[in-house]
C-alpha cells in the first residue's frame, strides 16, 4: 500500500499552474488559486501562473515555453477539459506529449466517482511528459483541482511516497535525448 517514507527528505518541486478561461481573471480563478494553495502548503515552489483563453494553438505555445525553462518541473493546467466546443485544453496538451500517463485520467476518474458518481464521465483529464517536464490538465472546478491534488497528486510529487512517484524518475524523464 501506499506510504510516506519519512526516513527520506522531501524535495520540492517547480510547479507553473495555467487557467483556462474565456472569463476569468486572475482574482476570480478560484480553481488556480486552489491549486497555488495546495501546492505551496506541501512545500513546492510556484514558479509560474497565468490565465489564457480557450485557444488551442496558445495553450500549446505555452505549454511549450514553460517545457523549455529549465526553473518548471511540471505543468498544472485547470479548464477546458470537457465537452463543449470551446474545451481544446486536453488537445493542446495532446499536442506537446511526448509520452501521455494514460493511467493518470483514469486514477482522477475513479476519484470523481466517488464525489460525483457517473458525472465523472464528463472530464477528460489528462496528464503526459513533454521534455522532462510532467504536465497535467484538470478540470477547472476547485473541486476537482482539490481532488486531483489531494488524492494523486500530492503523492505522486512527494519523493517520499513509495512504493514509487514522479520525482524519483524526474533525472531520467529526458534520458533520450542525452543518448548517442
Amino acid at each position: 500500500m501506499s506510504r510516506i517514507d519519512e526516513t527520506k527528505d522531501f524535495i520540492p518541486v517547480r510547479i507553473a499552474v495555467l487557467t483556462v478561461s474565456d472569463t476569468r481573471s486572475l482574482s476570480e480563478d478560484k480553481s488556480g488559486a486552489t491549486l497555488v494553495d495546495r501546492l505551496e502548503a506541501a512545500g513546492h515552489t510556484l514558479a509560474d501562473r497565468m490565465i489564457l483563453r480557450d485557444e488551442r494553438a496558445e495553450i500549446a505555445e505555452q505549454l511549450r515555453a514553460w517545457i523549455a525553462r529549465d526553473d518548471i518541473d511540471v505543468v498544472i493546467s485547470t479548464g477546458g477539459t470537457g465537452l463543449t466546443g470551446r474545451d481544446v485544453t486536453v488537445e493542446a496538451h495532446r499536442d506537446v506529449y511526448e509520452k501521455e500517463i494514460d493511467a493518470f485520467g483514469t486514477v482522477f476518474t475513479m476519484v470523481s466517482m466517488s464525489k460525483i458518481g457517473t458525472s465523472a464521465v464528463q472530464s477528460r483529464a489528462t496528464g503526459g511528459v513533454a521534455g522532462g517536464t510532467y504536465l497535467f490538465a484538470l478540470p477547472g472546478s476547485p473541486g476537482a483541482c482539490r481532488d486531483a491534488w489531494d488524492e494523486i497528486l500530492k503523492l505522486q510529487l512527494d519523493y517520499r511516497h513509495r512504493p514509487c512517484n514522479f520525482v524519483e524518475i524526474m533525472p531520467r524523464l529526458d534520458e533520450h535525448q542525452r543518448r548517442k
